[in-house]
């Protein structure tokens, strides 16, 4: 039955590994984790399953672009399937639940700040669920990389839906958060099913240099194809496209500030390969299926291995060669080290920027729970003389300390429904040309108009209707305003949700899972990405598997630190060995390369290949008299 459903809908004759093993488990009613690494094909593992059973599949994920992608891709596949999320209205939300309800649904995806409101839990045991699938699931676990205290919330809907089964999903997890995910999600048993994070076509790369842009050039031109390119600001994603056009290479930039429709042009000529690189901040990627990307760049160090892992395994998921590069420089050191700081301010700026908000509002104290504002942070820092960056960091600890819920990714492309039966909008008094053009161009071009809400596009509209955009726009309201459609335009604002009434600032509690140990937490990933890069010894695909707490690994063979020991024609054990002791008897003292072999007392044709290779990689520098330093690394 299962092959037949991945045939009908997605022309695939057989699984990828892993998925048919998850199947079958969520299938027969077990609670499941799937372990799957980026681009391996998660969606499948629950959209399969919920089609060969009665009812309703709810799925969690905190992604709201990927939600809306991910459901018009189901309709496109004559699959009915719909989503609620942060910025819809009560009428909007109702609609959605009823048609789940009677309208034979077979997908509700929905954010995890919305599972616990009343309108919800009011409805949940009539929608006939079948199965949760929790996508992004490391999010429940404190100990994750991304932890979201509204995830919590999925396991309280349990008790609504007794026997109805969980597929967690991640395509990142340690052995401590896979260990947490089963627990927060309450799994009477363990079972997950674990695909080996370990990607043989892909080499991961560290290159240390002072000039990121001319090394990111080298390397463009030395590996063709397609690539993504990694950097922390919207800024920058700007600054560096331009440069590589004004160099002959072909890039357009990507972050979360553009619009819906600039987003959709800019991945659709990068997909096509009308364009070659994209230059992003992370908000690129998610859901992003292009399996020849030949290079990930990172122009910046992430702030974890969990994100460093993900974003870089975009590349090669066609399983042919691709390479992972880390651009590294000293002053990288000093600047995650600061982002420690930004993301953590201090107990009394984050009271004071609570406070600075609750009158931003005008919310008067114990009142306005469960209320949503629209929000401008730039305004809000602009008119209380607050630093932007921290105080960011502050409403993400305001949210995870449960007070409120602050949503950045909110666009809202345009949306329409009918309100009237198709027989009374044909006979519709007044009803001109123009308004006839447009309501034929509507029908013509999307499904479902009468039962649920479509999200529209009024320049593809004005185009296929032969009409000015502002004519459409018009128009719209007008029959919104004659109670024909009803129509919300497309706005971009963030969300502010007051999950808790107002408190006096002196009942704001920051307790030590939310402040302290997330810092530590957080000091522990920096540390740990800054090792990764700093590394010059072991395999770093070892490094990253044992991260994931894969033990029996093997060296790559194709890692920037295989190579070298590989040129050298040692193990990288020995190579790994020697260069620990070239750099110990340096630190004593400067030495000729001949004092130096002497001084080692070990294969010398070896160790002098070692030397050698050090001073090429710029580890090791000859002053005039010929004797070695160590580079010194600036902090």
């Amino acid at each position: 039955m299962y092959h037949e459903i991945l045939k009908k809908y997605w022309g695939y004759s057989d699984f990828r590994s892993l998925q048919l093993d998850i199947i079958q488990s969520i299938g027969n009613g077990k609670d499941t984790l799937g372990l799957m690494p980026t681009g391996g094909g998660k969606s499948i593992t629950f959209q399969v399953p919920a089609l060969a059973k009665e009812g309703l599949c709810l799925v969690v994920t905190p992604l709201i672009a990927l939600m809306k992608d991910q459901v018009e891709t189901l309709k496109k596949q004559n699959i009915k399937a719909s989503a609620i999320f942060s910025g819809m209205s009560y009428e909007e939300i109702m609609i959605t639940i009823d048609n789940c309800m009677y309208g034979n649904y077979k997908f509700l995806y929905v954010s995890p700040e919305r599972l616990s409101t009343n309108i919800f839990l009011q409805k949940l045991p009539n929608l006939h669920i079948s199965m949760i699938a929790v996508d992004e699931s490391h999010c429940i676990s404190q100990w994750g990389y991304d932890f979201r205290p509204s995830y919590l919330q999925i396991a309280n809907i349990r008790e609504f839906l007794p026997g109805v089964p969980i597929l967690a999903l991640t395509a990142t997890a340690t052995p401590e958060v896979v260990t947490d995910i089963q627990k927060q999600l309450k799994f009477p048993t363990k079972n997950v099913f674990q695909k080996s994070f370990e990607r043989s076509n892909l080499a991961y790369v560290v290159r240390e240099t002072d000039d990121k842009l001319d090394q990111l050039l080298k390397i463009l031109r030395s590996i063709k194809g397609t690539a993504v390119v990694y950097v922390r600001n919207r800024k920058k994603t700007k600054e560096i496209s331009d440069f590589l056009n004004g160099n002959g290479i072909s890039a357009d930039y990507f972050h979360a500030g553009l619009s819906n429709q600039t987003k959709d042009i800019r991945q659709k000529r990068w997909k096509t390969d009308e364009c070659r690189v994209i230059v992003a901040t992370n908000a690129f990627g998610m859901g992003i299926d292009k399996a020849d990307v030949r290079s990930v760049i990172h122009m910046d160090l992430p702030d974890s291995i969990e994100s460093y892992f993900q974003e870089a395994g975009r590349a090669g998921r066609d399983e042919k060669k691709a390479y992972a590069i880390l651009l590294y420089s000293n002053n990288d050191s000093t600047k995650i080290k600061k982002r420690i700081a930004d993301n953590f301010p201090a107990k009394e700026q984050i009271v004071k920027v609570y406070d600075a908000l609750c009158n931003y509002l005008q919310i008067p104290v114990e009142s306005c729970e469960g209320a949503v504002f629209n929000f401008n942070i730039a305004d809000f820092c602009t008119k209380f003389h607050l630093p932007i960056l921290t105080t960011y960091s502050a409403l993400k600890m305001l949210q995870q300390a449960g007070y409120i819920e602050y949503t950045e990714e909110i666009d809202s492309s345009s949306r329409v429904i009918f309100t009237i039966h198709r027989d009374a909008l044909y006979k519709m008094p007044d009803k001109n040309q123009k308004i006839e053009t447009l309501i034929k161009t509507l029908l013509r071009s999307y499904t479902g108009l009468f039962t649920d809400f479509a999200y529209i596009n009024e320049e593809l509209i004005a185009q296929r209707a032969g009409l000015a955009k502002d004519e459409v726009y018009q128009l719209l309201i007008y029959l919104s305003k004659q109670g024909v459609i009803q129509y919300v335009p497309r706005k971009k604002t963030p969300f502010i949700v007051f999950v808790q009434q107002r408190q006096h600032s002196e009942r704001i509690i920051l307790t030590k899972e939310v402040y302290e140990e997330r810092k530590a937490r957080f000091e522990e990933r920096a540390e740990s990405i800054l090792n990764y890069a700093t590394n010059k010894d072991i395999c770093r695909s070892r490094i990253l598997l044992n991260y994931f707490g894969e033990k029996n690994t093997t060296d790559c063979g194709q890692c920037d630190v295989c190579l070298a020991s590989k040129r050298a024609k040692v193990s990288t054990e020995y190579f790994s060995e020697m260069t620990e002791k070239i750099r110990e008897r340096l630190q004593e003292e400067p030495l000729t390369i001949s004092e130096l072999t002497d001084a080692l007392s070990k294969d010398e044709e070896k160790t002098i290949k070692i030397i050698r290779l050090l001073i090429e990689q710029g580890e090791l520098i000859a002053d005039k008299d010929l004797k070695l330093h160590i580079k010194q690394v600036v902090t």
